[in-house]
């Protein structure tokens, strides 16, 4: 997986394929909403695997029905990489998952 800093432009253009996603600074950030905490609950420990996978781990944040994620590389700099986009499209995958909206 690229871990080079991509182009403001190529995380735009990437993020068109990510609804919900959306740059905020130097990283893209994703909020999803639930029925209740632990439906929410359960989607963090779904992303920390994912995570896990990826060796690449992102502040996550745990709400009562909501969970939110920051995500770039600290090992470039804090900028977004293919990785951070590699790491969105595989929880957009599994969010439908638990009902994440």
């Amino acid at each position: 997986m690229a871990v080079e800093p991509l182009s403001k432009k190529d995380v735009e253009e990437r993020l068109q394929e990510l609804p919900g996603w959306s740059t905020d600074g130097d990283r893209i950030t994703r909020r999803y909403t639930f029925d209740g905490h632990f439906q929410a609950a359960a989607m963090v420990i779904h992303i920390a695997q994912i995570q896990e996978e990826l060796n690449h781990h992102s502040d996550l944040t745990l709400g009562y029905n909501t969970v939110t994620l920051a995500v770039n590389t600290h090992s470039v700099g804090g900028k977004v990489t293919g990785l951070d986009v590699e790491l969105a499209r595989r929880i957009e995958a599994v969010a439908p998952g638990h009902g994440a909206r």
